[in-house]
């Protein structure tokens, strides 16, 4: 009652000081201005350019397809005036007529102007441009990534172009960047989006995107707001990440891309290419672009698990230790399609729609050693000698049908329609529309394993080499004595569907020195999630007794990138596929609901929201945006309590509601048009997860761990400022300088506790687990950057470019709530303290030639019951080349080069020098060919 009561004080003096403002509006005879920017080469969109009435306060920045709107001009005649970065400035006479919409194309040409000399800006700084000049103009705090500039790193999806972003670090599977991180907030605090909407994640019990699913050739630009403005979704708290698709054509376009490459560690080739075609039809009325994408790696990786625990004396000791070699294909297909009817200058629509789908077929083969099962607890003696441990090997695989070929298939899915408006109404009320419908997938059909174990196994532990421990199987390695361990099948099936709608409304207050501009709308979104999984063990009635008793292939590998260890010998993924785990009379299905009934849930979640903030003038060069956003969640779920007793599960189910209020303020100041300083305060939000916030019970039998959800959840809020100065060259470049601040409350972790007695069950686990929020948090941290073409040196020094940033991060828990952790300090998972962008490139209007590094210092990834079980994310350091060179202005060929330093994905506990896990991916080229037609 008190929140709404709140609410209804803030629209009655909302509505009173906006009819104020209405009220001094100027009355006069006015026309408005419309038009679209353009390169004059090529056609293509120009967004983010500079579009002012010279000697005048009326202006305006160009859309992502380059359109521009300018409301409620007197009528009379003006200098219309284009500037862009590496373009020369453009100049026109036009007239405003009364009561008219007037339409202009403009077209760039692109080149500095040098001692009244035209210096030519060649393709490879037309991309940087294209970022930096929409970052110039923006008023909040934001990092542009063109597609132009995308292709100047070797980069093969969204997420591996993310991280030449300053404060932004990736988490890697199997060597592609998977999930972003920004400003050291893990991924699931940050919002992607497409086109402005909320991509829906495939991820079962996050809400964080995948961001290889994408392929970096399928996105115009993408944009990272570090600081949100009240017309944007409130939930990202580290950033918002929007991902453009490619708008159409301003006349007719085609490109084409054909490549290959090769893969050092599986030693198969790579195949890659892509197409994109459009133009304008029916008197430029009618723009269509369809683009598609296609790759095939044969990828893998070499990899080596431990778990340790401490024994009585302090010491660490391996509990469980792994060696794994993973065989991979991944085939990312994308196809995306825009188009755009102009029903006159005052109305347009459009429809955007994305398809992308990834495929991984995935042969895994593991050897497990249970040391801790072994006598004496799993200690060594004085010989580093364990006896009675078991060891197991392991065959992850499929059915051998078409879809599976043997392998497990993970088939992920991500669809995005969307249909919207543009118009305008008069001369003063501006209003665009959209209504979107996504979806995202995955799917694991007839996922196979199929494991044999020997007991009693003697296993030493060589010397004291934590980083990469040696283990040794002592007794017989006779595979004719080792029995099954057991035979399973599972499927996985996740989905999340979106159903969006939003409306917004801009309309200028008053003009000149003080011009102002009102902005509101509203939106909703709608999410519905599931997870549905089963799984059954099938116990042979005759047969297979014997690991010999089926095919069996060598994986050992003298070139084993994780270290000196021998896999040895498996079951053959065709003899695990080819096993009729149908006939029942042959094997004895077993329903195993404890591994999948207190996972499987679904979710609903409406968010309705609305916002109102103004855009105000405080004389030329200073500008203020002040605003406000409310939001009411809710949400209703389905889950399972799984009753370990009776080996079945209780639906339960639960709802919740709560709404938020969100007001910002961004501030904007000139020094000159090049130098400027950007601050900001926000408040905004992190939801969580829906898997989280449902009474689940999951209960690991063998291992005597329970896992709960906590229906209690709230979301966590951060408060937020940001200060970034910036200084821009007109010869293509940037130096910038920034600190931020965040001040986390609800913050949401794993709380663990050992040897819990559960009530309900009467039963006391080794392990307990629940999310809960934790105390309050913050972050902070300070940015640099700079990027230079030196076109100030002699000969052919000028075409040397360089790009660099660092970015400084810091987090501080106030009391972590687990049993004696309460006064450690600690940081929130997520936040590296360093990281590093750089490279050196030569450019000339036909070569490029770039050598790039990324580097990450490591961060907690997860908090233990102690600082002894912490995991770390280790520090990682990536360095690439890639070069390209045009025979003519429409045929131009490039090489890349991967992971030259062969960077392990690495994972350690408690210290760096205990590693937890250890995978190697090994280097990767390509080459190919580019036609522009």
């Amino acid at each position: 009652m008190e929140f709404s009561n709140k609410m209804g004080s803030f629209r009655l003096v909302a509505l009173i000081f906006v009819g104020m403002l209405l009220a001094g509006a100027e009355l006069f005879a006015a026309g408005s201005l419309k038009g679209i920017i353009v390169d004059s080469e090529n056609s293509l969109a120009m967004p983010g350019a500079r579009v002012f009435l010279d000697n005048t306060s009326y202006g305006a920045i160009a859309k992502h397809n380059g359109e521009f709107t300018i409301m409620n001009v007197p009528v009379g005649d003006y200098k219309l005036v284009v500037s862009y970065i590496g373009y020369e400035r453009f100049e026109k006479d036009i007239k405003i007529i009364d009561n008219k919409t007037s339409y202009e194309k403009i077209e760039m040409k692109a080149g500095l102007v040098q001692s009244k000399t035209v210096v030519v800006v060649g393709e490879a700084l037309k991309g940087q441009a294209k970022a930096l000049t929409q970052q110039q103009n923006n008023l909040q705090i934001s990092n542009i990534v063109a597609s132009d500039q995308i292709g100047k790193f070797p980069d093969a999806n969204i997420g591996d172009a993310m991280k030449r972003i300053p404060g932004i670090t990736v988490q890697y599977d199997q060597g592609e960047a998977r999930f972003g991180l920004v400003r050291g907030t893990a991924a699931r605090l940050n919002s992607v989006m497409i086109n402005g909407e909320r991509i829906p994640s495939a991820e079962a019990e996050e809400r964080s995107v995948q961001l290889d699913l994408v392929s970096a050739d399928m996105i115009q630009n993408i944009e990272v707001s570090k600081a949100v403005t009240p017309d944007m979704d409130a939930d990202a708290i580290g950033g918002a990440i929007n991902l453009v698709t490619r708008t159409t054509p301003n006349g007719q376009r085609a490109s084409v891309t054909l490549g290959s490459g090769y893969n050092m560690l599986s030693e198969k080739p790579i195949y890659n290419t892509s197409v994109v075609a459009g133009d304008r039809f029916f008197d430029n009325k009618l723009g269509v672009i369809v683009s598609g994408s296609y790759k095939n790696h044969h990828l893998g990786s070499d990899n080596f698990e431990a778990e340790w625990f401490q024994d009585d004396l302090g010491n660490a000791q391996i509990g469980e230790f792994q060696m794994r070699a993973y065989d991979v294909q991944r085939v990312r297909k994308s196809i995306s399609a825009g188009l755009d009817y102009k029903l006159n200058n005052d109305h347009s629509f459009y429809v955007n729609t994305i398809l992308t789908q990834r495929n991984d077929w995935e042969n895994r083969f593991r050897t497990t050693y249970k040391l801790e099962d072994g006598d004496n607890d799993g200690i060594p003696n004085g010989n580093g000698i364990i006896t009675g441990a078991e060891i197991r090997r392991e065959t992850k695989g499929g059915i051998g049908n078409d879809a599976n070929d043997y392998a497990r298939l993970e088939d992920q899915k991500a669809y995005n329609f969307s249909f919207g408006g543009d118009h305008l109404f008069g001369d003063i009320l501006k209003m665009d529309w959209s209504a979107t419908w996504a979806k995202a997938s995955e799917e694991r059909p007839n996922e196979r394993y199929i494991s044999y174990r020997t007991k009693s196994a003697d296993v030493q532990v060589g010397g004291l080499n934590t980083e990469e421990p040696i283990i040794t199987q002592l007794t017989s390695n006779d595979l004719s004595e080792w029995s099954l361990k057991e035979i399973t099948e599972e499927y996985q099936y996740t989905e999340d569907i979106d159903l969006n709608a939003r409306m917004d409304f801009e309309m200028p207050l008053m003009q000149g020195e003080y011009k102002s501009i009102l902005k509101f709308g509203g939106r909703y979104r709608g999410k519905d999630k599931l997870r549905d999984n089963n799984f059954f063990e099938y116990e042979p009635l005759n047969g297979l007794e014997s690991m010999t008793d089926l095919r069996l292939v060598d994986k050992t590998d003298a070139d084993f990138l994780a270290g000196n260890y021998s896999l040895g010998r498996y079951v053959d993924k065709k003899d695990l596929g080819d096993l009729d785990l149908a006939n029942s009379s042959q094997f004895e299905k077993k329903d195993v609901p404890s591994e999948y009934l207190g996972g499987n849930f679904d979710a609903t979640e409406k968010i309705t929201g609305g916002y109102a903030m103004i855009t105000q003038n405080l004389g030329s060069n200073f500008t203020a945006l002040l605003g406000a956003r409310i939001e009411h969640t809710s949400v209703d779920y389905n889950a399972n309590a799984y009753d370990d007793e009776t080996d079945s599960a209780t639906p339960t189910h639960g709802s919740d509601s709560y709404s938020n209020f969100l007001p910002g303020l961004h501030l904007k100041y000139n020094f000159t048009r090049d130098l400027l300083v950007r601050a900001a305060w926000t408040n905004t939000i992190a939801r969580p997860n829906y898997f989280d916030i449902a009474p689940y019970r999951i209960l690991e039998v063998d291992k005597n761990r329970i896992e709960v959800g906590n229906p209690d959840l709230e979301p966590t809020k951060s408060m937020n400022l940001d200060l970034m100065a910036e200084n821009y060259f007109e010869s293509i470049g940037l130096i910038s300088a920034g600190v931020f601040y965040k001040d986390l409350s609800n913050f949401i972790f794993a709380y663990r506790e050992n040897d819990y007695y559960d009530a309900s069950t009467d039963v006391t686990y080794d392990r307990y687990t629940q999310p809960r929020n934790g105390a309050s948090a913050k972050i902070y941290g300070f940015e640099i950057g700079a990027q230079r073409q030196l076109d100030f040196l002699p000969s052919f020094l000028k075409n040397i470019s360089l790009y660099a940033n660092y970015t400084y991060t810091k987090s501080e828990v106030d009391g972590l709530p687990m049993e004696g952790r309460q006064d450690e300090k600690l940081g929130l998972p997520g936040t590296a303290e360093n990281m590093i962008n750089a490279s050196i490139a030569y450019d000339t209007k036909e070569f490029t030639l770039r050598l790039s590094m990324n580097h990450t210092s490591d961060y907690v990834d997860e908090f233990g019951e102690e600082a002894f079980e912490d995991r770390y994310y280790d520090k990682q350091t990536f360095v690439d080349v890639n070069a390209s060179y045009a025979l003519t202005e429409q045929f131009r060929i490039y090489a890349e080069a991967n992971n030259i330093t062969n960077q392990p994905l690495r994972y350690y506990q408690g210290i760096s020098g205990r590693t937890m896990q250890a995978e190697y991916y090994n280097m990767r080229f390509n080459f190919g060919v580019k036609f522009d037609l």
